[in-house]
């Protein structure tokens, strides 16, 4: 039987594909979209600020929204530059301390292990300068390999860096451009869409923004519960800098993994350090295993999850597909892309329950 198909039903097949081959490129290109999502993500954030400073007044002049675009930029590099001066001198700190306290450590490891190493044959010390003897024979033994692999990380490692700094330089100027644009870009968006579907998509978008808006609301709940969280269980473990390296576990919750491991690497070394007994080590390392309980199991899904409506386990779900997806961007915007597919989801099965497909009998 052969099918026949309309002008209107064959242009429609023709975008169909169009738009599907588009997003193939799309899933194709995940790793190279980290700065544009991540300027994206940003920019629908910060527009609000920039349209209420756009709206202001110098005398008799508004402000124009370059200039509204670039001070919210300067706020944001502010922002992140506070956090820096905050984690860099806890750092140098603790840099100068391990300095310090390293051949002491060595001294204490080696009393503890020689006996038993020497028992099993093994003639080692764990001092400085044993340490030093082993590493000299293993140059001198095979250093031309040492070299080589030396060699091959350095130039993976370096790649590596000059991708994160290109990174890191591009999502500004992204994020300025789509900033100074936004609503010409909404508008050009509203103009590709189907005259007959105009009225729906925008009803759709409107619902969508409002879900993203207790998206975000709920987002900066949990960065300041972990921050209370970390700040305090640091300081009743006895940890010195708590405060310090609380807030910036906090803060960075955002950013998937990267405050809770930027923020165990920071308190864990500051235990090594502080403590002599391996019990405080082992107290910080049960406040930060508590705290990605805390942040994955309960505030996550409370308060991300229930203000954009989706359940627990859907939340869980949702951060595990896309990061295996997608990768990091994956793990950026799984839950406002689970957000947007939760609305579409509700609009399809509304149509499904009044179509005669369902109500047929």
């Amino acid at each position: 039987m052969a099918f026949s198909f309309t002008p209107e039903q064959k242009q429609s097949w023709l975008w169909l594909c169009v738009a599907l081959l588009l997003l193939g490129l799309l899933v194709m290109l995940g790793p190279v979209l980290t700065p544009f999502v991540s300027a994206a993500i940003l920019a629908y954030a910060l527009n609000p600020l920039v349209d209420w400073l756009a709206r202001r007044h110098i005398g008799r002049w508004m402000l124009p929204r370059a200039l509204a675009v670039c001070i919210v930029l300067l706020l944001l590099i502010a922002l992140l530059l506070g956090l820096v001066l905050v984690v860099f001198p806890v750092m140098q700190k603790e840099f100068i301390s391990m300095r310090e306290q390293i051949p002491g450590l060595l001294r204490n490891l080696d009393a503890l292990l020689s006996p038993r190493l020497h028992a099993l044959g093994i003639k080692i010390r764990l001092d400085g300068a044993g340490l030093q003897k082993i590493l000299s024979e293993q140059l001198g033994a095979s250093s031309e390999q040492i070299w080589s692999t030396a060699l091959t990380s350095a130039r993976i490692g370096g790649v590596a860096v000059l991708g994160w700094l290109a990174t890191f330089i591009l999502i500004p100027v992204v994020l300025f451009y789509l900033l100074l644009d936004w609503h010409t870009l909404l508008a050009r968006m509203a103009n590709n869409v189907p005259r007959r579907w105009l009225a729906k998509v925008r009803s759709l978008a409107k619902e969508t923004d409002a879900l993203l808006a207790q998206y975000l609301r709920g987002q900066l709940a949990v960065m300041l519960s972990l921050a209370l969280f970390y700040s305090i269980t640091l300081t009743l473990v006895g940890l010195d800098v708590a405060l310090p390296i609380g807030i910036i576990t906090g803060l960075l919750s955002f950013i998937p993994y990267l405050g809770f491991g930027l923020g165990l690497v920071l308190a864990m070394l500051a235990g090594i350090l502080q403590f002599s007994s391996l019990q405080g080590i082992v107290l910080v390392g049960a406040v930060y295993g508590i705290g990605q309980i805390l942040e994955s199991f309960v505030l996550t899904p409370r308060l991300v999850g229930e203000r954009i409506g989706l359940s627990p386990l859907i939340v869980i779900f949702a951060l595990l597909a896309f990061g295996e997806l997608f990768g990091f961007v994956g793990v950026l915007v799984a839950l406002p892309a689970s957000a947007i597919l939760s609305v579409a989801y509700k609009h399809v099965r509304r149509a499904y329950l009044h179509s005669s497909f369902y109500n047929q009998a």
